[in-house]
């Protein structure tokens, strides 16, 4: 009787996101709960249904240049925490890391997506972020190719340079929106710095990407949270990674969650933001692990990364690197065999005007009551 009770409730529920009603919070860690199998291909389906309602079979791809592995912060998750001597690092030249967009521009990408730790080079030093800017813009200039910025919480002059350059994307996840968990995964760091640079990269039309670690010792209230703060934000591209335990890291034995869940927070954001980006990382599990995340709601691949050319991974340092598995060339097959394409670079850059110029309006109804 119970299960049927459920079954009936997990219906009603997805109709309800489906025809875009708002889910009170609790509905949303009822979601966020679920586990029989049954009932979370129904959540996936649903999800898959709201994906090609705004996208249709379009599938977007990201490149990705990690182009420095130093970092001042000392992050508990982290494999290049600034007292981590088992990890490897490098700091790729301007001319390496062109070069490595131009490779990733050609290969057929919609983005070039630039990524570094909070390199003391660039944060310590009187011309840093001018040097980095200056980097940035070339990279948009010869690739012709909308850029993300993942940098680090930057000074608000440095948002502005970025802007005026004509970058299009500010990530900056807060991993979570507890603060006490916060306090733990990213100590002697600000919880309020970390999120009011994302409101202020939104004062200046940039958009924004927030996003989630999963199996970190959070509840499933806190992931309700986060969606919450999430919508609060207006963040236009939203993403879960799960925990990958890293060496030389506190949580080096810190178990990794089973990947169901990742799926199902996937599934639940595409019901809560239907109309926004969701990425399927290639960091986590490679090539081998994207199709469970399509299949949960995903409309972005991301952590393409060029063969050969001395690149790391977050999570993953190397996984599927130098095999040239995270190539589009790689990843285009699984796209066909689920019945999906990789769109056009105009498909994409017509998405990114349409949301800067407010048409993928933020719903005023947030979707979980506060």
């Amino acid at each position: 009787m119970a299960k049927a009770i459920s079954s009936l409730k997990l219906e009603n529920v997805l109709q309800k996101a489906y025809d875009r009603q708002c889910l009170s919070k609790e509905e949303t860690i009822f979601l966020l709960s679920l586990e029989e199998e049954e009932e979370t291909n129904q959540l996936f389906h649903v999800a898959r249904s709201l994906r090609q309602r705004y996208f249709g079979d379009k599938i977007f791809l990201y490149g990705f240049i990690y182009f420095s592995t130093y970092c001042r912060n000392q992050c508990a998750f982290c494999i290049y925490r600034a007292s981590n001597s088992l990890c490897q690092r490098y700091r790729k030249s301007e001319s390496e890391t062109i070069d490595i967009a131009r490779r990733l521009a050609e290969s057929g990408v919609h983005l070039i997506d630039l990524t570094m730790g909070e390199d003391p080079l660039y944060y310590l030093h009187d011309d840093g972020f001018k040097s980095l800017v200056k980097l940035i813009g070339r990279v948009k200039e010869e690739t012709g190719l909308p850029v993300m910025v993942s940098p680090g919480v930057v000074p608000k002059h440095v948002l502005v340079a970025l802007a005026d350059i004509g970058v299009d994307w500010y990530a900056c996840y807060q991993e979570t929106h507890n603060r006490q968990l916060f306090r733990y995964l990213r100590p002697n760091q600000s919880y309020d710095s970390r999120l009011e640079g994302k409101y202020f990269a939104r004062e200046l039309d940039l958009l924004v990407e927030e996003g989630i670690l999963a199996g970190v010792g959070e509840s499933r209230m806190d992931v309700a949270a986060s969606m919450q703060a999430m919508q609060d934000l207006g963040a236009h591209q939203v993403r879960v990674m799960s925990f990958i335990p890293q060496r030389g890291s506190p949580m080096s034995s810190w178990p990794s969650p089973p990947r169901i869940y990742e799926m199902i927070i996937i599934a639940v954001l595409r019901l809560l933001f239907p109309d926004r980006l969701i990425p399927a990382s290639l960091d986590i599990d490679g090539v081998e692990g994207l199709r469970e995340r399509l299949k949960a709601g995903a409309n972005v691949v991301t952590s393409l990364i060029p063969a050969h050319m001395g690149l790391a991974g977050v999570a993953q340092a190397s996984l599927d690197i130098d095999g040239g598995y995270r190539t589009v060339k790689g990843v285009l097959p699984i796209l066909e065999e689920l019945g999906l394409r990789a769109a056009k670079v105009e498909d994409y850059c017509h998405w990114i005007n349409r949301a800067k110029n407010g048409l993928v309006k933020q719903r005023i109804c947030s979707g979980i009551d506060k």
